[in-house]
């Protein structure tokens, strides 16, 4: 079994980044759903760094880190559902943690990588994008 998934490049590849696309989209929306439900207490004090309201803030927020990551986890219109993803995650890295050190940006850090990786390769085989482009 190891031998055929290693032997045959694209069925790892695809494994791969089932993986990635799944594991990343299900870790994040932990998060967005953590904001959700405690939405009315977050929404005071969120950060507001697009000076659009702490409520729109926030609301975009979870729009991202719930729903995006849930387009994301299933593989439908991946590459789109990363775009907020992404531009969250640059957000929280260069401006929100932008004067603190590497440990306090490292969280999101972990999660821009794999999704700027899945905007470049696409969700692979193993998704609903593959299923609706047959």
């Amino acid at each position: 079994m190891v031998k055929f998934l290693f032997s045959n490049r694209p069925v790892a590849m695809d494994l791969a980044l089932l993986v990635l696309r799944v594991g990343s989209a299900g870790m994040m929306m932990t998060h967005g759903w953590n904001k959700l439900m405690n939405f009315q207490d977050k929404s005071v004090s969120w950060p507001d760094p697009l000076h659009v309201g702490h409520s729109i803030s926030l609301g975009m927020t979870v729009f991202a880190e719930l729903f995006c990551a849930g387009f994301l986890l299933v593989g439908l219109f991946s590459r789109l559902a990363l775009v907020p993803l992404i531009f969250l995650m640059v957000v929280a890295v260069f401006v929100i943690h932008a004067g603190d050190s590497f440990g306090d940006k490292e969280h999101a850090v972990l999660f821009l990588v794999p999704y700027v990786m899945l905007f470049l390769s696409g969700p692979g085989l193993y998704s609903l994008d593959s299923i609706r482009k047959k």
